[in-house]
C-alpha cells in the first residue's frame, strides 16, 4: 500500500490525510497528503493547515482525528499509533466549529 512504501522510505515521517469536515464554512485546504515529522506535536500540525489555507489568527479552527479533539502537546507519532487507518494513513478532519463536541 502507498502508506507502507511511504513509512519505509521516510521512517520518521507520518503519512497523514487531511480534510475539511462536510458542512464547516472554513476555507477548504488545497492539498490533502502530508508527510508529517513523527515528533511534530498536533498544534505544530494545526500551525501548518492554518497557514495552508491562510485562516487569519482571531479564528478558530479544530482538527479531528476520529470525531475527537486530540490532545494539542500530543505528538503525531502518538496519535498515528493509536488512531492510523488500516490503510495506513492517519486520517484528520478539520473545521472551523467544534462539530463533535468536547475533547476526551
Amino acid at each position: 500500500a502507498e502508506a507502507e512504501r511511504i513509512r519505509v522510505k521516510y521512517t520518521d515521517r507520518i503519512p497523514v490525510i487531511c480534510e475539511k469536515v462536510e458542512k464547516s464554512d472554513i476555507a477548504t485546504i488545497d492539498k490533502k497528503k502530508y508527510l508529517v515529522p513523527a515528533d511534530l506535536t498536533v498544534g505544530q500540525f494545526v500551525y501548518v493547515i492554518r497557514k495552508r489555507i491562510k485562516l487569519s489568527p482571531e479564528k478558530a479552527i479544530f482538527i479531528f482525528v476520529d470525531e475527537v479533539l486530540p490532545p494539542t502537546a500530543a505528538l503525531m507519532s502518538s496519535i498515528y499509533e493509536e488512531h492510523k487507518d488500516e490503510d495506513g494513513f492517519l486520517y484528520i478532519t478539520y473545521s472551523g466549529e467544534n462539530t463533535f463536541g468536547e475533547a476526551v
